[in-house]
């Protein structure tokens, strides 16, 4: 597989970034391939760098003490991802798991600090990064907590509408057990769910592929659920 290291300027983490930082970020990356369904760290691992996503997917999930896994966050091409232990000093706390052969970008932690005392700006760049990060967790638990199953699915689909650019198809990017997972819920009750959307008119399925057939009772329904 080639190097793709030059695809690192399209990460959060190098915006407005100058060249010459860029290739001194370059220059500390080390190029990682895995398959699908690798286990990149688990739970409890040396915090000892973090990556970013060049190719495929990853996964990052805690798992229960009864063995129930719950999907934290999906992560694609440009995204960073197991950054926090670089700056606390503690573990991963989560595991991360490659969804489909994948190309990673890691960063050892070490050197990073010390391309971050030199070069400032990068400390500013992760700082939004990680700001992004825990308004995206906080969404989540809002989701997981205050909403029923029904308007966090309508609320997942609206996300993908606006991440794919297109508000009358979307495409799953994972399986229907990973989304149930994401989802805090459990396959058999994603099905019924899809089926109860489907019947209303409000959506049209097709393996992965979910036509939004009534987007503004989508919108009301992520909301405000059913009244």
């Amino acid at each position: 597989m080639p190097n793709r290291l030059h695809m690192i300027e399209n990460a959060p983490l190098c915006n407005g970034l100058p060249p010459e930082h860029l290739d001194e970020l370059r220059r500390i990356a080390v190029e990682k391939e895995y398959h699908k369904g690798d286990t990149i760290f688990m739970d409890g691992d040396a915090g000892d760098g973090f990556y970013v996503v060049l190719a495929g997917k990853v996964k990052v999930s805690k798992v229960s003490a009864e063995g129930k896994e719950q999907i934290l966050h999906i992560f694609g091409p440009g995204e960073p991802f197991g950054e926090v232990p670089v700056f606390t000093g503690k573990p991963f706390p989560a595991n991360a798991q490659t969804l489909t052969k994948s190309v990673l970008a890691f960063f050892s932690k070490s050197r990073f600090i010390a391309l971050i005392h030199a070069n400032p700006s990068l400390a500013l760049n992760m700082l939004a990064v990680l700001s992004t990060r825990l308004r995206q967790f906080t969404v989540q638990v809002e989701n997981l907590s205050l909403k029923e199953v029904p308007e966090r699915l309508a609320t997942y689909l609206l996300f993908l509408a606006r991440e794919q650019e297109n508000s009358e198809q979307v495409t799953l990017p994972i399986s229907k057990g990973q989304l149930a997972s994401l989802l805090g819920t459990i396959p058999e009750t994603l099905s019924r769910i899809f089926a109860k959307m489907t019947g209303e008119g409000l959506i049209k399925v097709a393996g992965k592929t979910i036509t939004l057939c009534e987007p503004e009772e989508l919108d009301i329904l992520s909301v405000h659920g059913k009244g």
